[in-house]
């Protein structure tokens, strides 16, 4: 599934590429994962981000793979804006420094298209952002963050959340002069599959305490008498 083509993700139907990952003609790297949260909801997951979690939190997150948590930019009561700088290990692979800038979700959807799929329930959680590799990775004219792309869209369902996780990785290189040759040697086919499990690990683990982390932060504005 090409860039372009993401706001299929707005759809519950199943996609060609629910987990896995492919090779684009560009050289762009599309890594797809499919995570069932247990018990937690969309909400649920978009506070997670709002909540910034430390580093301690941060390897809660994932034990074997998170290294460190930092953020930068940050805004009152919203993820969209700030920089999440981390440090990880990608399923055996060497660390990587990462920059994650979190953007509006309507930068990635259509507007309308988007708003109708979070009004009828098709659609339940967006997360969106750029990724940079480093903590100071180029930016264009506007402050973005240049290097590639996540995309984690969540459904709730009345087991859970059903999340979609999708990276381009590399999806700025084709226009900074980069060909698919360049942009493979950077993100080898073995980075697809570590990402694949990091990711599928990361969001597992995440699921097994975000609801009651989520309800002891939030208790008094919760109805508690609602079984979470």
């Amino acid at each position: 599934m090409e860039y372009s083509d993401v706001s299929a993700l707005l759809d519950p139907s199943p996609l060609p590429l629910e987990t896995g990952y492919e090779r684009l003609a560009d050289g762009v790297l599309h890594v797809a994962c499919r995570t069932d949260l247990a018990k937690c909801t969309g909400e649920m997951f978009e506070w997670w981000f709002r909540f910034r979690p430390n580093t301690q939190q941060y390897i809660w997150w994932h034990p074997v793979d998170h290294v460190s948590s930092e953020w930068a930019e940050v805004r009152a009561g919203t993820h969209v804006g700030s920089i999440h700088l981390v440090e990880e290990f990608f399923t055996g692979l060497p660390s990587e420094k990462l920059s994650v800038q979190f953007r509006d979700a309507t930068e990635t959807f259509d507007v309308k298209t988007y708003e109708e799929a979070r009004n009828s329930g098709a659609v339940s959680a967006a997360v969106c952002g750029r990724v940079g590799l480093s903590h100071q990775p180029p930016r264009d004219s506007e402050g973005r963050v240049l290097g590639g792309r996540l995309l984690h869209i969540g459904r709730d369902t009345p087991w859970g959340c059903a999340l979609r996780s999708h990276f381009y990785l590399g999806q700025d290189l084709p226009a900074l002069g980069m060909g698919p040759a360049e942009i493979e040697e950077i993100f080898p086919d073995v980075f697809a599959r570590a990402l694949l499990q990091h990711c599928y690990n990361e969001f597992t683990f995440l699921s097994r305490f975000l609801p009651s982390l989520y309800i002891a932060e939030n208790r008094e504005s919760l109805d508690l008498n609602v079984p979470w």
